[in-house]
């Protein structure tokens, strides 16, 4: 734990979404799919379905979760790093570089291991039981690439690597030929990331034929923290050279140019976040910078702030929340435990849904406790 953090120095908005993203992965997904079972509702049900990931092409508000969370990552990045090196002279910008990758790498390293962890991979299973690939292995490697690209590039030449990045990922995955299948065949069995999955990621394929998580498709995912990145690189302009409010006005108008842009993309090469297409990274952009424009128009410019209180809290431990709601502490039974009585006097039908509402009460309080003396978990 660590409580180096100033709070007043930070963007609550960024915080906020952070913590908003995080709370459908802890919690909320489940809330959704208990009212839905409840109340048959016609909102919750489609809330529902949304709380699932698209089998294969396709999009639903939970394949945004993950790219949102990496977008994220990356406007965090103008903030912190760009801070720290404009606090040193020129002459100590290398040596200050220096410290800011191993710090880069030292991250990326214990994400991965966190990932084995949360894969069950410590407990030494049979080598082909065992998934190397995870969720926090791609943010660790993903951001650590994007950094040394932020660190050594203008905006300029950043914005040419990502162009890159999407062009190059399409043209690999529709040109280079799968065995047995050809080329550009964008289905499970015959795409190019699946197959290299296949062929070099060692032990276990999570979905037999590709990984959701695995090598090549960890490309365009760079792209999707350096789209981040040039939403920082906005929001950090002095107020005198860009107001607040054209700040979320650019986000807000380049948030529906991205969406516009991938969905004709999607026509080219379709949405997909199990091989993260390039117009997957572009689409998510989209729907990442209208958020992003929301956020921070209405706590950071109205400063209407209030309700985001809660999500603050869990933004500053988002890494610590995920890892704890994935088996460290079992909310799951503690709220059994504690709301147990009340829960057995409850219709069947609605238990999940109170159960979880006990589930996210718990984890807030958690959070709260946390937050009031200023412990974070900072990687």
């Amino acid at each position: 734990m660590s409580n180096t953090i100033t709070l007043s120095n930070r963007l609550k908005s960024l915080d906020a979404l952070r913590g908003f993203d995080m709370f459908w992965i802890v919690g909320g997904d489940s809330l959704s799919h208990g009212l839905s079972n409840a109340t048959n509702f016609r909102f919750f049900n489609w809330l529902s379905l949304q709380m699932t990931h698209s089998r294969w092409n396709g999009f639903t508000i939970y394949d945004l979760i993950f790219p949102l969370f990496m977008f994220v990552a990356g406007v965090a990045m103008p903030f912190s790093i760009g801070r720290r090196l404009e606090k040193v002279q020129e002459d100590e910008r290398r040596a200050e570089k220096k410290k800011i990758y191993l710090k880069l790498l030292k991250r990326c390293i214990i994400l991965i291991l966190l990932g084995l962890i949360i894969n069950g991979d410590l407990a030494f299973k049979a080598y082909d039981q065992t998934r190397f690939a995870s969720v926090l292995a791609r943010i660790g490697i993903s951001c650590f690439i994007a950094a040394i690209i932020y660190m050594n590039f203008n905006w300029k030449q950043q914005l040419a690597i990502l162009l890159s990045i999407l062009v190059g990922y399409f043209l690999i995955m529709t040109l280079i030929p799968v065995p047995g299948f050809g080329a550009g065949v964008l289905t499970p069995e015959g795409n190019l990331s699946g197959y290299i999955d296949r062929s070099i990621l060692p032990g276990l394929v999570l979905r037999g034929s590709y990984d959701p998580e695995g090598i090549l498709s960890t490309l365009p995912a760079i792209g999707t923290v350096m789209l981040g990145v040039f939403a920082g690189l906005l929001l950090r302009l002095p107020d005198n050279k860009c107001t607040p409010t054209r700040k979320a006005t650019f986000l807000l108008a380049g948030g529906i140019a991205l969406l516009i842009v991938g969905l004709l993309g999607n026509f080219v090469m379709p949405i997909n976040k199990n091989i993260w297409t390039s117009s997957f990274v572009i689409f998510c952009g989209g729907w990442s910078a209208l958020l992003l424009g929301i956020f921070y128009l209405i706590i950071d410019v109205w400063k209407f702030d209030k309700w985001s209180t809660p999500f603050i809290w869990l933004g500053m431990n988002s890494i610590l929340i995920y890892l704890v709601s994935h088996g460290i502490i079992d909310f799951g039974s503690s709220a059994k435990y504690l709301f147990g009585g009340i829960l057995d006097k409850i219709p069947d039908i609605w238990q999940m849904t109170f159960l979880w509402i006990g589930i996210i009460l718990l984890e807030f309080w958690f959070l709260h406790f946390l937050y009031k003396r200023k412990l974070f978990w900072k990687i």
